[in-house]
């Protein structure tokens, strides 16, 4: 609270940020098979202006970086090699199939524009300049890799030098990763300096400190500092300023805390004085990689130390933002009680569709689906004429996303939901039946295991999906969302929703099994359970597929702590190596 005063009590910091709604990588995969979360700039930038660290006016759209610019860093070959599916699957460790090459090089080369136009804004202004996507360190010359394909760095270094700026540059390369790509690609005319931690052998012309797997703070902070004073003074600074130092990050081998990560910012920051500046993402590959990014922001405008409330859901946020800014009446089409429930309760026909949960017509979810951004993600995955179908499903009503494969010119299903009205716990929940998101032309594979229940891979939207049924529950005026997860992993990923089951003494043995089980990669931890190579206290333990809620008001989850810590403590899992026979 103190902090969001101060900031209300002065002007921020004159900095411009830069991003695109496509900064967001068309690739449904990436946070299931790398960790990494694409959301991350739209995350950092919703945090930003929702707590007015940031004035909307500060943020900048970049255009697409010309292949002029390009060609400055990039052979013509390799650019070519660009256009081809399999050049960008190998690049960002993804399926051929899933690629949808125009859609990834135009989020490409709007954050390489980004970078671009960054690097002209600060040194036109002397003003802090932050991209919210970019930091493509690895890409060469005539090669990319590790999930870089184009050197933005270079590209705006390149093209700031046509442009007549002969200043000396410096890069202060912070990511937990070595500079491979931007030391072939500069060769020496700019300083770089590198602190990470893996060395992928001498990199010439970098000023390179590798430091131990799951270096702290206090060392990381030193190394840091004597590399600052290594730096020549430039004229021109970019800093990539990398979230894969954070611990527990899934690519990255350090072990920096958030509040470390923000002090390493604030350094850099106060070392580079008033030298125009750029500052880029970098990699990251934790849930909190989006808070590295937004406490760099911070850093940057108000050297703020705030740390980042650890409950904020940026994308609850959001999307809450967004739903109090729908029209109701293009939801509902009408009155609640619709023509056709009419019909049907005397008995008679009727052409007009139906309505989901006697509220949502058709023309509303899709009229949903746009404005929270899902059917522009599903374009870009490769899918076109998409449109919504409602019907009747068992006690429930059905909704289906449909759509055609615009490779194929195949129809596919994307979405298929089937949901009810329903009394759980105490309340009245918006129960989910089933739920399926499908990604039809992807397949499964040693990157993309199937998990138990799956029959094609998903669309790298549930995060999504979630939050959506949470705000129809709340327009409903409902006390939250229920189900019943059939598999260990859709109870493990729902709890970080606030789910929890309603019996107190399942919420406890699932606590428990969480636990025990911590070690295992998720996708082991569910076939283990599925398979029945899980034990509870010595004996084969079946999983218990129990309702689950979400409860609106989260006043109703504190009455049963004591009941839900006893079962946790009382009930110890353990890993049989075989399954056990029939």
């Amino acid at each position: 609270m103190f902090e969001a005063i101060k900031r209300l009590l002065r002007h921020p910091r004159d900095i411009r940020v830069w991003y695109h709604p496509d900064y967001r990588l068309p690739l449904a995969a990436s946070e299931q098979s790398l960790g990494l979360d694409s959301r991350r700039p739209d995350d950092a930038l919703h945090f930003l202006i929702a707590q007015k660290i940031v004035p909307s006016t500060y943020v900048l759209e970049p255009r697409p970086a010309s292949y002029l610019d390009l060609e400055r860093v990039h052979g013509k070959e390799y650019l070519e090699s660009l256009t081809r599916s399999a050049a960008l699957a190998q690049i960002y460790a993804q399926a051929e199939e899933e690629v949808v090459v125009d859609e990834l090089m135009r989020s490409l080369r709007l954050a390489t524009g980004g970078t671009v136009a960054a690097a002209r804004d600060t040194l036109a202004h002397r003003r802090v300049n932050v991209n919210l996507l970019g930091g493509f360190h690895h890409a060469g010359k005539s090669r990319g890799g590790g999930f870089c394909a184009i050197n933005d760095i270079a590209v705006a270094f390149r093209a700031v030098r046509s442009d007549g700026f002969n200043g000396p540059v410096a890069i202060i390369d912070l990511d937990a990763h070595p500079p491979d790509g931007t030391a072939e690609c500069l060769q020496g005319e700019a300083w770089l300096g590198s602190l990470s931690g893996v060395s992928w052998g001498p990199l010439e012309g970098v000023d390179e400190t590798v430091l131990p797997p799951h270096t702290g703070d206090a060392e990381y902070l030193t190394a840091l500092e004597a590399l600052l004073k290594r730096m020549p003074k430039p004229e021109l600074a970019f800093v990539l300023a990398g979230g894969d130092v954070l611990g527990g990050d899934r690519l990255g081998l350090l072990g920096l805390s958030l509040a470390g990560v923000r002090e390493r910012d604030l350094k850099v920051a106060e070392a580079l004085g008033d030298c125009p500046s750029v500052w880029l993402p970098a990699g990251g590959y934790s849930p909190h990689a989006w808070k590295v990014l937004a406490g760099t922001v911070m850093a940057l405008t108000d050297k703020s130390h705030a740390p980042i409330p650890p409950d904020y859901d940026p994308l609850a946020a959001r999307f809450l933002s967004t739903s109090e800014r729908l029209d109701p009446s293009k939801l509902s089409g009408g009155p609640l009680l619709t023509d056709v429930e009419v019909a049907e309760a005397l008995g008679m026909s009727h052409r007009t569709e139906r309505r989901l949960l006697g509220y949502y017509s058709r023309e509303g979810i899709e009229y949903a689906l746009e404005r929270f951004g899902i059917l522009t993600h599903l374009r870009r995955l490769g899918y076109g004429a998409l449109h919504v179908e409602i019907d009747s499903a068992g006690t429930g009503d059905r909704a289906r996303l449909r759509g055609v494969d615009e490779t194929t010119h195949q129809p596919v299903l994307l979405i298929e939901l089937e949901v009810e009205r329903k009394r759980a716990a105490g309340g009245t929940f918006l129960f989910i039946n089933w739920l399926a998101l499908r990604n039809p032309r992807a397949h499964f594979s040693a990157q993309r295991p199937k998990l138990p229940g799956q029959e094609v891979p998903g669309l790298g939207l549930a995060k999504e999906m979630t939050q959506m049924l949470v705000l129809m529950a709340r327009r409903l005026t409902l006390d939250g969302v229920a189900f019943r997860p059939s598999w260990y992993h859709m109870a493990y990923a729902a709890r970080y929703d606030g789910s929890r089951f309603a019996n107190p003494q399942r919420q406890g043995r699932f606590e428990a099994l969480v636990r025990d089980l911590r070690e295992l990669p998720l996708l082991d931890a569910t076939q283990a359970v599925a398979s029945g190579r899980v034990l509870l206290d010595g004996q084969p333990y079946q999983w218990e597929a129990e309702e689950m809620v979400q409860w609106l008001d989260p006043k109703h989850t504190e009455s049963d702590r004591e009941a839900i810590a006893a079962e946790r403590e009382r009930c110890h899992f353990t890993l049989t190596a075989a399954t056990p026979s029939a």
